[in-house]
């Protein structure tokens, strides 16, 4: 499904006055992200500034909002610096987890769903209570945290527009598409370390070793509080926050199960049909 040529002579218009109209633009995202075709818009040649791509990326929050959906917690993206340079960006991003997109492990998903579907192993936590952007002392960030587990976060693995693509990513919601999550375990009392796994129908396709609880893993979220209070917005209780993986996603391909390990922290597993 692509949108015609009205749409793109609407968006060269745009592109030509300097004036985006994000609210027009934000209804034709969540129709294409509801047909399972994000981002044509970006097909047609709109290039946006950050700061355009992250009211976009409200926009369609809102729009999501008022059908009933809710923001359930966040991810951060692009931890790593080659991550964000190859997107034309100098920080992280984030984007919104949305109650209709959270899945247990042993989740049965179709690939139908998705567009090109692609999954990155990484961290998550609950939170205890709120985190107040004013204070957000990485003990502060510890103490606020309940449980720590595993999680197969789903992409969109879906780019239609020109280098660079940090805009894009940040209006399509950093490409989230929903989050498979185990049981988690109570947080360590003390520095700990890790390691994490990705399989593929049994065969390991990713692994990272000495991975330090606290400070590997939440080492974004004092960021990810202090942006999201830009938007008027801030970490509650109950939230879950993904907090970044350690390499890009990787498309599921013909894979039918996907298992995400961590040798302190549990496991998770989905399959796909």
């Amino acid at each position: 499904m692509h949108f015609g040529t009205a749409d793109a002579v609407e968006i060269l218009r745009m592109m030509e006055t300097g004036h985006v109209n994000l609210e027009a633009v934000a209804e034709r995202m969540l129709r294409d992200y509801d047909a399972r075709t994000p981002g044509t818009v970006f097909a047609d040649g709109l290039r946006l500034s950050l700061n355009d791509a992250w009211q976009l990326q409200d926009a369609v929050a809102n729009l999501r909002e008022q059908r009933g959906e809710q923001v359930v917690g966040y991810k951060i993206g692009c931890v790593c610096p080659i991550n964000q340079k190859r997107h034309g960006l100098s920080h992280p991003v984030w984007g919104r987890l949305w109650s209709t997109e959270q899945y247990t492990a042993g989740a049965r998903l179709s690939k139908d769903n998705y567009a090109n579907v692609a999954i990155e192993g990484e961290f998550a936590v609950t939170l205890s209570r709120n985190i107040d952007p004013d204070n957000v002392s990485p003990a502060t960030i510890i103490e606020s945290v309940e449980q720590v587990f595993p999680v197969i976060e789903l992409h969109n693995l879906a780019f239609r527009g020109a280098d660079p693509k940090g805009h894009e990513l940040i209006a399509n919601n950093a490409i989230h598409a929903g989050v498979v999550r185990g049981p988690g375990c109570a947080k360590p009392e003390t520095s700990t370390a890790t390691d994490l796994s990705i399989t593929f129908d049994g065969k390991m396709v990713d692994e990272w070793k000495e991975i330090r609880w606290p400070n590997d893993i939440l080492q974004a979220v004092g960021w990810l509080t202090e942006r999201l209070a830009e938007h008027g917005l801030r970490l509650r209780r109950g939230e879950m926050v993904l907090t970044g993986a350690l390499g890009p996603p990787i498309p599921v391909g013909d894979v039918r199960h996907v298992q995400v390990a961590a040798t302190r922290f549990g496991a998770v597993d989905a399959s796909f049909t």
